[in-house]
C-alpha cells in the first residue's frame, strides 16, 4: 500500500465534500437536530402520573392519605370522583391511570388497629407505566402500613434483629434516564451519520461513470477504502465531538471517566462504522439503495439491539445471541461506562477489543470485494 495514493484518494473525497456544501451541512448539523430531539423527546421517567380519588369515608384519615398522593411529585391529584363510573371513564379517555378508592369504613378500621383496606385502579395497557405507578403508590402506603403495626414488646424486641435498610443508588443517584439515554444516543448517531455518510461514495462512483476510471488508475483496493474512510473520518470525529460537548454541556450528562479513552473508543468504533457504509455503497450501484440499506443496517440494529433502550437481558435467547453481531452493543457499554462510572480500558477491554474485531473484519470483507470489482 502507498501512503501517496491514498492521501490523493482521501484529497479527492475531500474535495467532494467541500464541493458539496449541503451534504457538509447535514452531516454535521443532523447530529446535533438528532441528539437534541431524541433527548428531549425521550424519556423514561414516570411522573406527574393523573390520578382521581373516590373518598367515602370523608374523615380526616382519608384525607390524610389523599394529601400523601397530592404531596408526591410522582402523581398529579386531578380531583374527587363521585363514583366508580366516573374513574372508568376517566382511564377510558385517558385522562388519568391511577383511581385510588377509600371504602367508607377506612377510618373505623385504621382506629380499631385492623388493616384498612385502599383500591388502587391502574390503567394497564401501558404495562410499564402502570408497573412504576405501581411501585411509586405502594411506596407511599408502605410507610403507613408500618405505622400501624403494634410495637415489639421490649424482651422480643432484644430477641429480634431489626434490619435497618439504607438504600444508596450509584452513578445515577438522581435516577434521571437522560443520563442513561444520552451516551446511548452518541452511539446512535455515530453509527447512523458513520454509515450514511459512506454508503454513498462507492455508489456515486458507478452512477456518474467514474468507478471504471477510479479502478484503472493505479489505486490499489486498500488505498480505495481507506482514502475515502479517512475523509469521513475527520467529519465523524467532529460529529462526536458534538454530539458529546451537547450531552454534557446541554443535558447535564456527567462525564467520570477518561476523555482519552473515550476518543480512542469512539474513534474504533467510528472506524467499523465507516467501513460497514462502505461495503453497503460496494455491494450497490445505486446512490437510493444503498442510502435505504445503510439506514436499515445501521438504525435498526442500533435502536433495537444496542441496549440503548431495550435492556437485552430481558430478550429473547435468540434475540441476545445476534445482538453479539452489532458493534453499537460494545459501545453503548463502553459509553455507560465511561460516563456514569468512570471505569477505563482495565474493565471494557473486552468491549474495546470486539470493536477492533469488527472493524479489522469488516475491512477485510470491503478489501475482498473491491479486488472482485477490479477483477
Amino acid at each position: 500500500m502507498n501512503l501517496r495514493r491514498t492521501r490523493a484518494a482521501a484529497r479527492k473525497e475531500f474535495l467532494h465534500i467541500l464541493r458539496d456544501p449541503i451534504s457538509l451541512i447535514m452531516a454535521l448539523a443532523l447530529p446535533i437536530l438528532m441528539i437534541l430531539l431524541f433527548g428531549y423527546a425521550l424519556t423514561l421517567d414516570v411522573d406527574r402520573i393523573p390520578a382521581l380519588f373516590y373518598d367515602a369515608d370523608r374523615t380526616p384519615a382519608s384525607r390524610d392519605l389523599i394529601s400523601r398522593f397530592e404531596l408526591s411529585r410522582y402523581f398529579q391529584v386531578l380531583g374527587e370522583a363521585d363514583g366508580y363510573r366516573e374513574i372508568e371513564r376517566s382511564i377510558d379517555r385517558n385522562e388519568c391511570m391511577l383511581g385510588i378508592v377509600i371504602p367508607r369504613d377506612y377510618a373505623r378500621d385504621l382506629a380499631s388497629g385492623r388493616n384498612p383496606q385502599v383500591q388502587l385502579l391502574f390503567d394497564g395497557s401501558d404495562s410499564n407505566t402502570a408497573s412504576i405507578a405501581l411501585a411509586y403508590a405502594a411506596g407511599i402506603i408502605r410507610p403507613l402500613a408500618d405505622s400501624l403495626r403494634s410495637p415489639v414488646p421490649a424482651k422480643a424486641a432484644g430477641s429480634r434483629s431489626v434490619v435497618d435498610a439504607r438504600l444508596r443508588v450509584w452513578y445515577n443517584s438522581d435516577l434521571k434516564s437522560r443520563n442513561y439515554i444520552v451516551p446511548g444516543l452518541i452511539a446512535l448517531i455515530l453509527m447512523i451519520i458513520g454509515a450514511l455518510m459512506t454508503s454513498l461514495t462507492l455508489a456515486r462512483e458507478w452512477e456518474m461513470g467514474t468507478m471504471e476510471q477510479l479502478l484503472s488508475t493505479p489505486l490499489r483496493p486498500a488505498e480505495i477504502a481507506l482514502g475515502k474512510m479517512s475523509a469521513y473520518f475527520v467529519l465523524g470525529i467532529v460529529d462526536m465531538i458534538l454530539t458529546v460537548v451537547v450531552g454534557v454541556l446541554i443535558f447535564g450528562v456527567p462525564l467520570r471517566g477518561s476523555i482519552l479513552f473515550l476518543a480512542f473508543s469512539g474513534c474504533l468504533f467510528l472506524v467499523g462504522a465507516l467501513f460497514w457504509g462502505i461495503l453497503v455503497s460496494a455491494l450497490t450501484r445505486s446512490q437510493l439503495v444503498a442510502y435505504q440499506l445503510a439506514m436499515l443496517s445501521s438504525f435498526l440494529p442500533a435502536f433495537l439491539l444496542s441496549g440503548f433502550v431495550f435492556a437485552i437481558e430481558n430478550m429473547p435467547l435468540p434475540v441476545q445471541i445476534v445482538s453479539h453481531l452489532f458493534p453499537t452493543r460494545y459501545f453503548v457499554t463502553i459509553l455507560k461506562g465511561i460516563f456514569l462510572r468512570g471505569v477505563g480500558i482495565e474493565v471494557l477491554f473486552l468491549e474495546v477489543g470486539l470493536l477492533a474485531a469488527y472493524a479489522a473484519l469488516i475491512y477485510l470483507i470491503v478489501l475482498r470485494k473491491l479486488k472482485q470489482k477490479v477483477a
